[in-house]
């Protein structure tokens, strides 16, 4: 009896070639853009769980204000926790990791690699983490000074295999120091929120020791079983009472913790999970780029809704083709064929329908999984489909979805009495369509929904592109480690100021993008007391850094090389120059203290301009910048479009001055861009998805007008006979579409203005939501439907009115 129903199923699929083609790929390409953001969505909640104690793994959090300025950090002291392990039973491990120290050269044969992607840690690292050893023994590979552990990429790429324990690495560092291999790792998962490929003992790090209240270790608790990491937190506040305060209290004049509370200062820690760090945390100073929770949730709502869209497309067509099968049915019931038969017989159809479109949607993600990981920045593979996670759904859904599709001619069609079907033609699948014209409606409120975020985002996007940020990004070159140069760096920067188009060079270890960043704690009086202490940004430049990076001086003058006392001078921005409070803050000092708490004078010289030197998402804070050494990069000016020509000369320069070190260039407007590489992969994505989704959309529409008009065959002739024009026609059969599409609207602006309202707020600088957006986005929907529906209306319309009138 199966078999006879499977017989008839796919009769009736190559007999209606253009309904089947629709149903199938129509269904198919919802299902494939559902499991590919489900892979998507399925590695961003995955990230560190890797780790075997991931559950008993928090990373301690800090967040401190003094005077106006307020930094949520991601970093404590050096001393947290081996404190927090001595103090409290709770804590049965701690594990720091540095990665302020800079890049390191390693020597590769006869030339320098300058490796960035290195960090020291405590000899406990691997007792936390679980990073698997091929060679040597992790739990011990940290114990000893010069030494190192690095990846399986790393082994290869300087060895040639990864048996390489034993071996050294030599660095120009520190005199030329060599680092014994003790354990070659494999390489961190890319799901790991931090990813090294090699790692350094903390014996070899060169800092302060003992300071509590210099943040610069990132600090993970491993807490005992049964520990409840919300009632530990309130530990802290303990730890900051014994140690924190006694400390600070050495260096800045005040009586106790409440003086420095009473002042509008903070100081407080807390924990995170360290499988909630990538999605729920973008604090400064992160270990690498943060996902976004919000996004996760909007994927997944869109991967829903296209799901819905294309489960509607299908159960839409299947209810109104089923009205042709009456006659079928009566026919069937009239030779006998009970009543569970058809159901049984429907219900086969549908599934077997959508299992075809669920194989031909697994075809679709393997051709384009390697297109959407470039989209998304993504690994993911298509194995991923056969998790626990994803693989019921396929396996659930083409039940599901045929169940659903095929209630309606199972179970309606199927009680009706033979006499009456064979005597009339039912028309119920053409007509009754309260519910198809709710379903429409939704495919259309989604649509309208995207279309909207997508030119919200966009539109952000370019806003935060070409705002004006108070300095000038583009036309500026950027040459990285600098310091490989040695002594040759002022050589070089004025062999590049004589070539033409090249007007001016700033060496610097600071940008006013996201990068490293010096917080310091600023005193506007001498007594240093917590009542007039703030933290700015305090960057150490040249001479030439605000002329290069086209800074304003809107007061006082820039640093000069004939003011020797420039030296301990300061230029402010407005924003700091403000919280001083004074009216005019030139030649004014303020203070600040060494890592060792001996104070330190400078006198104001100038006033820059504000200029954003964060993400547009936050408001411009203080800043400063003080004359000195810091030779991490040079950046160019360049005012002539043959810029391939002033890089070359400068790549030639450099192998000239330092031949075994590698030449690293990139370009201003390019490194800020990339602050927003995770706003600009998710608005292509969005649009990506709502360009589907309206496809999707629009294929269900063409199929259901191609079967309406098809009910309406001999209307339409009797109409034409009757003298009916064309556009006449036309307009009839496109009115309910039309209606559809105003209803939606209704519904989705509302909708669409309270979510896009919601993300923009997480920006400092935003655009407004204008009418027109909205209005824009109606407009589309309105031209899709039409263009959609049109076609088949047309093709109707023009049809010769004497076939039409034989059509029955």
């Amino acid at each position: 009896m199966f078999k006879n129903y499977l017989k008839i199923s796919f009769r009736n699929l190559k007999r209606d070639k253009i309904y089947s083609f629709i149903n199938i790929f129509g269904l198919a390409v919802g299902i494939a853009c559902c499991l590919l953001i489900l892979l998507y969505v399925q590695d961003e909640l995955s990230y560190d769980k890797f780790n075997k104690k991931a559950d008993r793994i928090y990373r301690i959090n800090a967040d401190l204000k003094f005077g106006s300025k307020e930094m949520d950090v991601s970093v404590t002291s050096d001393m947290m926790g081996p404190t927090l392990k001595k103090d409290y039973p709770q804590v049965e491990d701690y594990t720091r990791i540095y990665t302020f120290a800079g890049n390191k050269q390693i020597k590769n044969k006869n030339l320098y690699n300058i490796e960035s992607n290195i960090a020291f840690a405590d000899s406990s690292f691997f007792k936390v983490f679980t990073f698997p050893a091929l060679h040597g023994n992790t739990l011990t590979a940290l114990d000893e000074p010069n030494t190192v552990v690095i990846t399986e990429s790393m082994a290869k790429k300087y060895f040639g295999n990864t048996d390489v324990v034993g071996k050294t690495l030599d660095t120009k560092d520190d005199g030329g120091k060599s680092y014994k291999i003790t354990a070659v790792i494999k390489d961190m998962p890319h799901n790991s929120h931090f990813r090294f490929d090699f790692i350094f003992p903390m014996s070899n790090l060169k800092y302060n020791w003992g300071n509590f209240i210099s943040y610069n270790f990132y600090t993970y608790l491993l807490l005992r079983k049964g520990t409840n990491y919300k009632e530990f937190e309130k530990k802290f506040d303990e730890y900051n009472d014994r140690y924190v305060f006694p400390y600070a209290m050495k260096f800045i004049h005040m009586k106790n913790k409440d003086d420095f509370k009473k002042a509008g200062n903070k100081i407080s820690h807390s924990l995170i999970p360290l499988t909630d760090i990538h999605l729920y945390s973008n604090r400064a100073f992160e270990l690498g780029p943060s996902g976004n929770i919000e996004y996760v949730y909007i994927l997944s709502a869109v991967a829903l809704f296209i799901l819905l869209i294309a489960c509607i497309n299908f159960m839409n067509l299947t209810t109104a083709r089923s009205a042709n099968r009456a006659r079928e049915v009566g026919i069937r019931k009239v030779l006998g064929t009970e009543r569970k038969n058809l159901v049984t017989q429907f219900l086969t159809e549908t599934v077997l329908t959508v299992f075809f479109s669920v194989l031909v949607s697994l075809f679709i993600v393997y051709d384009v999984l390697p297109l959407f990981n470039h989209l998304t920045g993504k690994e993911l593979t298509f194995g991923g489909l056969f998790s626990v996670y994803i693989l019921p759904v396929l396996i659930v859904l083409p039940f599901l979805v045929g169940f659903m599709a095929g209630t309606y001619p199972a179970f309606y069609l199927s009680k009706f009495n033979p006499v009456e079907i064979l005597k009339i033609k039912l028309h119920s699948g053409a007509k009754g369509g309260g519910l198809r014209s709710t379903l429409v409606v939704f495919q259309f409120v989604t649509s309208i929904i995207l279309i909207i975020c997508t030119i919200v985002i966009y539109n952000q996007l370019q806003y935060m592109q070409n705002k004006s940020l108070g300095y000038q990004k583009e036309q500026v070159l950027i040459i990285d480690n600098f310091y490989s140069l040695g002594n040759n760096t002022k050589a070089f920067k004025d062999e590049m100021l004589q070539l033409p188009g090249v007007t001016s060079a700033a060496i610097t270890g600071f940008l006013p993008i996201p990068s490293n960043r010096n917080n310091t704690s600023f005193f506007k009086e001498a007594t240093m007391d917590s009542k007039n202490g703030f933290i700015m940004q305090n960057w150490t430049v040249d001479y030439d850094y605000i002329k290069t990076m086209g800074m304003h001086i809107i007061k006082g003058r820039n640093f000069s090389r004939e003011f020797g006392t420039d030296s301990s001078a300061i230029i402010l921005n407005e924003v700091a120059a403000n919280i001083l409070g004074y009216k005019n803050p030139l030649d004014k000092n303020i203070y600040t203290l060494t890592m060792k708490g001996k104070p330190v004078v400078y006198h104001i010289i100038g006033i820059v301009k504000n200029f954003n030197f964060e993400s547009l998402r936050q408001e411009i804070g203080p800043i400063s910048f003080k004359l000195g050494n810091s030779t991490s990069m040079c950046s160019f000016k360049i005012n002539t479009a043959n810029v391939s020509s002033i890089v070359k000369q400068a790549e030639n320069k450099w192998k000239a001055l330092a031949p075994e070190m590698p030449f690293n260039y990139r370009f201003m407007d390019d490194a800020f861009n990339d602050m927003y590489k995770s706003e600009e992969r998710f608005g292509t994505t969005a649009l990506v998805f709502s360009i589907i989704t309206i496809l999707v959309a629009c294929l269900g529409l063409f199929g259901l007008a191609a079967f309406l008009a098809e009910q309406r065959t001999k209307e339409i002739g009797i109409r034409k006979v009757l003298g009916a024009s064309t556009p006449s026609l036309l307009f009839m059969l496109s009115k309910e579409f039309l209606k559809w599409v105003l209803i939606a609207n209704i519904i989705a602006w509302p909708l669409a203005y309270y979510f896009m309202n919601g993300w923009l707020e997480d920006f400092a600088y935003r655009i407004n939501l204008s009418l027109w957006v909205f209005a824009l986005s109606g407009v589309i929907a309105l031209i899709i439907a039409l263009v959609t529906v049109s076609f088949q209306a047309i093709k109707a319309a023009v049809a010769n009115p004497v076939k039409s009138l034989r059509y029955e």
